[in-house]
């Protein structure tokens, strides 16, 4: 059932979410201090990609730089991308089809908010590997 979801969700939202957090990950590489931050736009970028069958769990390890990091992050980045779910997930909501698939995106929200300190993890694996 994950693999028809994502497949749908690949072909409805999935792709341009991607391509929303490759040009910010892109953008937020150019400077040395943004490389963390593109790194994090990646990683996160493969999530929306394919999200059925993964979860976000919080990082143990992380500290208060990773709570620096996700206001800068905030500041930068994660406001647009959190609208960008938004958006996708009201338009999902209007057909009966696109309603788990935009519930799907709202949960999303947390993570294009604040990705520094979470990891994704498999859904059958629900705690942090670090």
């Amino acid at each position: 059932m994950k693999t028809v979801l994502n497949v749908i969700w690949l072909v409805l939202c999935g792709f341009w979410m991607f391509l929303g957090y490759l040009l910010a990950g892109v953008l937020l590489c150019i400077t040395v201090i943004g490389i963390p931050f593109g790194l994090a736009a990646f990683r996160i970028g493969v999530y929306a990609l394919w999200p059925f069958g993964q979860t976000v769990v919080e990082r143990r390890d992380a500290g208060a730089p990773s709570c620096i990091g996700n206001v800068l992050w905030l500041v930068l980045a994660g406001w647009w991308l959190a609208l960008g779910h938004i958006a996708t997930g009201i338009v999902l909501c209007l057909t009966i089809i696109g309603i788990p698939l935009g519930i799907a995106n709202f949960k999303l929200i947390p993570v294009s908010l604040l990705p520094l300190g979470k990891e994704i993890v498999p859904s059958d694996q629900p705690f942090a590997t670090r």
